[in-house]
C-alpha cells in the first residue's frame, strides 16, 4: 500500500491513537477524512494535522451507527476519493466487572459492529478496484485478556478474530488487513480508568500500566503506518506480547493461574 496520495478515514480520530494515527498518515502524503463523536477534538485535530500542511476533512461519526459510516465514505469519496485504508480506531472500555446489559450492548456496538459494518460497506468496492486496506486496533487485551473489565477482553478478542477473519477470506483479492495490539498507551481513554471512582475500573488501568512500558500514541501510531505500507498484519507495540500469547497458548492452565496471581496482587 503506497501511503502518499491515499485517501484514509479513521474513526474515533479526535483524541490518542486515532489523533496520532490520522496525523502520521497525513504526514505520509494521505488525504484524511476524520471521524469522531467529540465534536471538539476532532477540529482539533484538524487543526493540527492542518497546520502541517496536511489535507483533511471532518465530521461528526458515531462508528457505531451504519449511517454515520456511509456518511464518512460519502465525504471521502465526494472531496478525495475513493477509500484506500479504513481505520477502525473508535474503542470504549465499557463497564467494568461483568457490566450491564446496556454496557454490553454499547460496547458490542462500538468495539466489534463498528467494524463489520465498515467492512461490509468497504469491501465489495475494494473487490471491484483490486485494493484497499482494513486496520483494526484492537488491544494486546485481544490475545490475552483485560482484568477487571469482561466487556473489554470480550469484544476485542473478537475484533482480532474478525481481522484474522477479513485477512484469510479477502486477501486473494487484494485486500489488506492491519490488526493492531497494543498493552498500555498513553490516552485520554487510560487516564479516564485510572482516574475511575469503581474499584473494577482502576484494577483494569492498574493491570495494564503494570503489566509493562506505557507507550505513546505516536508510537503505535509510526508502527501502524509502517505496517501498512508493508502489508504486514499483526502489530505489537510491546514485544512481551508475543511471549505472552504463546505461553497462554502453550499452557493455558499455568497462564490462568499465573493471572489469577496476578489479579491478587492488584487487589492486594
Amino acid at each position: 500500500m503506497q501511503i502518499g496520495n491515499s485517501v484514509v478515514a479513521v474513526t474515533g480520530a479526535a483524541s490518542g491513537i486515532g489523533r496520532a494515527l490520522a496525523a502520521t498518515f497525513a504526514a505520509g502524503g494521505a488525504r484524511v477524512v476524520l471521524g469522531d463523536i467529540d465534536t471538539a477534538g476532532l477540529a482539533a485535530t484538524a487543526e493540527s494535522i492542518g497546520a502541517a500542511g496536511g489535507d483533511v476533512r471532518t465530521l461528526r461519526v458515531d462508528a457505531a451507527s451504519a449511517a454515520d459510516l456511509e456518511a464518512m465514505i460519502a465525504t471521502a469519496e465526494r472531496d478525495f476519493g475513493p477509500i484506500d485504508v479504513f481505520v477502525a480506531n473508535a474503542g470504549i472500555i465499557g463497564g467494568p466487572g461483568l457490566g450491564t446489559e446496556a454496557d454490553w450492548d454499547r460496547i458490542l456496538e462500538v468495539n466489534l459492529r463498528a467494524h463489520i459494518r465498515a467492512a461490509t460497506l468497504l469491501v465489495p468496492t475494494w473487490q471491484q478496484r483490486g485494493h484497499g486496506h482494513f486496520v483494526a486496533v484492537a488491544s494486546a487485551a485481544g490475545l490475552l485478556t483485560q482484568i477487571g473489565a469482561a466487556g473489554y477482553a470480550v469484544t476485542k478478542h473478537a475484533a482480532v478474530g474478525f481481522a484474522e477473519w477479513l485477512a484469510v477470506t479477502y486477501g486473494d483479492d487484494g485486500i489488506g488487513v492491519t490488526c493492531v495490539c497494543p498493552m498500555g498507551v498513553d490516552t485520554p481513554l487510560l487516564t479516564a480508568i485510572r482516574e475511575s471512582d469503581d474499584a473494577d475500573a482502576r484494577v483494569a488501568a492498574d493491570s495494564v500500566v503494570s503489566a509493562g512500558a506505557v507507550v505513546t500514541a505516536q508510537q503505535v501510531a509510526e508502527l501502524t503506518v509502517a505496517a501498512v505500507a508493508d502489508g504486514s498484519f499483526l502489530v505489537l507495540p510491546h514485544p512481551e506480547v508475543r511471549d505472552m500469547a504463546i505461553g497462554k497458548i502453550t499452557d493455558p492452565d499455568r497462564w490462568i493461574h499465573g493471572m489469577r496471581r496476578y489479579q491478587r496482587s492488584l487487589r492486594g
